[in-house]
């Protein structure tokens, strides 16, 4: 195999513990890759940040919200368009939960959000989409993740 280069990318799942609501946004009619999709808040890493300083970055530029990561939710691997290097992208999924007091505001890259539970996101999302696969797993996580884990992970984070 060659040897290339590859993008790093982020996505944060956002949860409003206060509601038990995900939050959904449709990408603008505008972007270059998967316009008018739905998905969460998603983002690349820049170069000389972490993982966790793209996220919240990402989350503050495309919803003014503030977050906390409660868990890493997956890892993936895929193509932003024709399988080459230049187009490769690793991520990390995080689930995160809304602040308190946090309102969430639309920015350009996205032209409608909406905040669903499970079973509306059941309902709306095609079964084999890749959010709903992932708020799936949340799910999980969150029911299976001790909450001194979770508040331990909020407050250190993931980086090393």
């Amino acid at each position: 195999m060659s040897v290339g280069h590859f993008l790093g990318g982020i996505a944060a799942l956002i949860w409003d513990p206060a509601t038990g609501r995900y939050l959904l946004l449709r990408r603008s009619a505008q972007k270059d890759f998967e316009a008018r999709a739905w998905e969460c808040v998603t983002g690349r890493v820049e170069q000389g940040e972490s993982y966790e300083q793209a996220l919240y970055r990402e989350v503050r530029e495309e919803t003014g919200a503030e977050v906390r990561i409660e868990f890493l939710l997956a890892t993936t691997h895929f193509y932003r368009g024709a399988p080459t290097p230049e187009n490769e992208l690793l991520g990390v999924l995080y689930g995160c939960t809304l602040e308190k007091h946090s309102e969430v505001t639309l920015g350009d890259e996205h032209s409608e959000m909406r905040w669903l539970t499970l079973a509306e996101i059941d309902q709306f999302l095609p079964e084999d989409h890749w959010l709903r696969r992932t708020v799936h797993k949340a799910e999980k996580m969150r029911r299976y993740i001790p909450e001194p884990l979770r508040l331990e992970f909020r407050q250190d984070g993931f980086e090393v």
